[in-house]
C-alpha cells in the first residue's frame, strides 16, 4: 500500500514537471530570479517552470537565433530523474524529424570537479503556439483537424521505432494558423520498453502503463483517445488510474460514457472511433496512427460537407 502511495505521488509530480514545462508563451516580463546567460546563450524570458525544471526562451550571441532551453538544477537525488528525461528527449527529438514534432538540438551539462553533473540544459526548438489545454479547439472541424496533425506525428514517431507515453492536451501545442506541434518528449520510450516505475498522466494513462507493462504503439493510440475524448466532451476520460478498476475491466470499458452521450453535436462515427482507442485491452484499439489518420480524414470530410450544405441552405 506504502509503495502504491509512493507511485501515485510520483505519477502526479512528473505530470506537473512536464506540464509546467511546456507553457509556450514568453513572459518577458521583469524577474529577478531569471538568469541572463545559461551555458553561453543569452536568457530573454521565462516560458515555464516547474517542480527542479524551468524554461526559457533564449538567443545564441553567436549564431543569433532565438531557440529555447530546459535547465535543471541538482538539488536532490530526485532531480536525477529529470536529467534522465532530458537524454531521452534529447535522443527522441534529434532521431525523428517530423514538422509536427518539436525538435531537440543539444544537451549540455556543468559538472564538478569530480564529473558529477549540477546542472543541465536541453537546446530546444523554439514553438510558437499554445497548448491545447488553455486554449481547445474551437469547433468539430478544427477539432478532428488537429488531432489529425497530432496523428501524423506520432505516427512519424512510431516508425522511428518510439512511443510518445504522454500525449495529453497541454503537449499539444497550436498556433494561430492552426499549425500543430507535439512537445515533451522527456518520458518518450523505445516500443516494448517495460518502465522502471509508473510513469504518463493520470487522465490519460493507459492500462499498461498503470500495470507496468510493454509500453505499444496501442499505448499512444489510448492516450490519443482520451486527449480527444477531453476535447469533445470538455472533461477528462475516466482511466483505471483515477478510478481502481480491474485490469482489462468489461465493466469498465462498458460503464463509461462516450462523447456523442455527453455532446450530441459529435458525429457517432467519431464517438466510436474514440472509444475504440481507449479500450482496456490494447489488442481491441485500432492498430495504428496510419489507421487512425484513414478514418478522421474520412470522418474530416463528412463534416465539412455537412457544415457547407447547411451554410447553402441558409
Amino acid at each position: 500500500m506504502r509503495a502504491e502511495r509512493r507511485s501515485v505521488r510520483m505519477v502526479r509530480r512528473e505530470a506537473v514537471m512536464s506540464t509546467a514545462a511546456s507553457v509556450p508563451s514568453v513572459d518577458a516580463t521583469s524577474d529577478p530570479k531569471r538568469p541572463t546567460k545559461l551555458f553561453g546563450f543569452d536568457v530573454s524570458g521565462r516560458i515555464g517552470s516547474g517542480a527542479g525544471s524551468a524554461i526559457y526562451s533564449v538567443t545564441d550571441p553567436i549564431m543569433g537565433r532565438h531557440v529555447a532551453l530546459k535547465h535543471v538544477v541538482i538539488k536532490t537525488s530526485k532531480h536525477h530523474r529529470l536529467i534522465e528525461q532530458l537524454r531521452t528527449e534529447m535522443q527522441c527529438g534529434s532521431m525523428v524529424m517530423h514538422s509536427g514534432l518539436r525538435k531537440s538540438i543539444d544537451l549540455k551539462f556543468r559538472r564538478n570537479l569530480l564529473f558529477q553533473i549540477l546542472e543541465a540544459g536541453l537546446v530546444l526548438e523554439l514553438v510558437e503556439g499554445i497548448p491545447l489545454e488553455r486554449r481547445p479547439p474551437g469547433g468539430l472541424i478544427e477539432t478532428v483537424g488537429v488531432f489529425i496533425q497530432v496523428a501524423q506525428a506520432l505516427e512519424a514517431l512510431h516508425k522511428a521505432g518510439w512511443i510518445h507515453c504522454d500525449l495529453k492536451p497541454n503537449n499539444i501545442l497550436k498556433d494561430d494558423a492552426g499549425r500543430v506541434k507535439v512537445i515533451d518528449l522527456g518520458q518518450a520510450a523505445r516500443i516494448g520498453t517495460v518502465k522502471v516505475r509508473i510513469q504518463g498522466t493520470p487522465d490519460y494513462m493507459a492500462p499498461e502503463q498503470l500495470m507496468r507493462n510493454p509500453v505499444t504503439v496501442q499505448t499512444d493510440v489510448f492516450n490519443f483517445g482520451a486527449t480527444m475524448y477531453w476535447a469533445l466532451c470538455g472533461r477528462p476520460l475516466p482511466t483505471l488510474y483515477n478510478i481502481g478498476k480491474a485490469k482489462n475491466s468489461l465493466l469498465f470499458d462498458r460503464m463509461m460514457t462516450t462523447p456523442y452521450e455527453v455532446n450530441p453535436a459529435v458525429p457517432e462515427q467519431l464517438s466510436n472511433l474514440v472509444m475504440e482507442c481507449v479500450r482496456t485491452k490494447p489488442s481491441k484499439r485500432p492498430q495504428d496512427m496510419t489507421e487512425l489518420v484513414r478514418h478522421l480524414e474520412v470522418i474530416e470530410y463528412v463534416v465539412k460537407k455537412k457544415a457547407a450544405g447547411q451554410e447553402k441552405g441558409q
